[in-house]
C-alpha cells in the first residue's frame, strides 16, 4: 500500500488506529490522510478533524456480448476489488476500530471523544475526533 501521510500533522490517536487497520488489508492500494480544515481547539475541549482517501485495488473484468447480434465484442474494464460498505463492514469486525457511526456510499464517518485530565490538574478537557474516510476514484 501506498501511504501519504506529508499533508497531516499527526494528532488524533483514533486516525492512527484506523491507518493501522487499513494497513492490514491488502485491498487497498493507496491511502492519503490530511487535516481538515476544521480542526480547532480551546480552553474546554479539542477537536480535530481528519480526512482519509483510500483507492482500492482493482481487477480486470471481461465482457462479452455481441453486437446487432451477429458479431462478437469483447470489453475489458476495472473494478474495485471492495468498496466503501464492504470496508465499513470490515471496520465492524475490527476489534480496534468497532462501527462507522455514519456510512453511505460516498463516505464512511467516525466521531470518537474521550475526557483528557492530565497529572496535576483539577481540570481536564475534552478531545473530540472527527475522521471521514472517502474513496479515490481512478481517472
Amino acid at each position: 500500500m501506498d501511504l501519504d501521510k506529508s499533508r497531516w500533522s499527526g494528532e488524533g490517536q483514533f486516525t492512527e488506529t484506523l491507518i493501522e487497520a487499513l494497513k492490514a488489508l491488502q485491498s487497498i492500494s493507496y491511502l492519503l490522510v490530511e487535516d481538515a480544515p476544521a480542526t480547532r481547539s480551546d480552553a474546554d475541549y479539542n477537536f480535530i478533524s481528519n480526512e482519509m482517501f483510500v483507492r482500492f485495488q482493482t481487477k480486470q473484468s471481461i465482457e462479452r456480448r455481441k453486437w446487432m447480434g451477429i458479431i462478437p465484442v469483447r470489453r475489458t474494464f476495472l473494478l474495485p476489488v471492495m468498496t466503501l460498505a464492504d470496508l465499513g463492514k470490515s471496520f465492524v469486525e475490527t476489534e480496534t476500530v468497532g462501527e462507522p457511526d455514519y456510512i453511505d456510499e460516498g463516505m464512511i464517518q467516525f466521531l470518537k471523544s474521550e475526557r483528557i485530565i492530565p497529572p496535576y490538574q483539577t481540570r481536564g478537557y475534552k478531545l473530540v475526533e472527527l475522521v471521514r474516510i472517502y474513496e479515490v476514484k481512478d481517472s
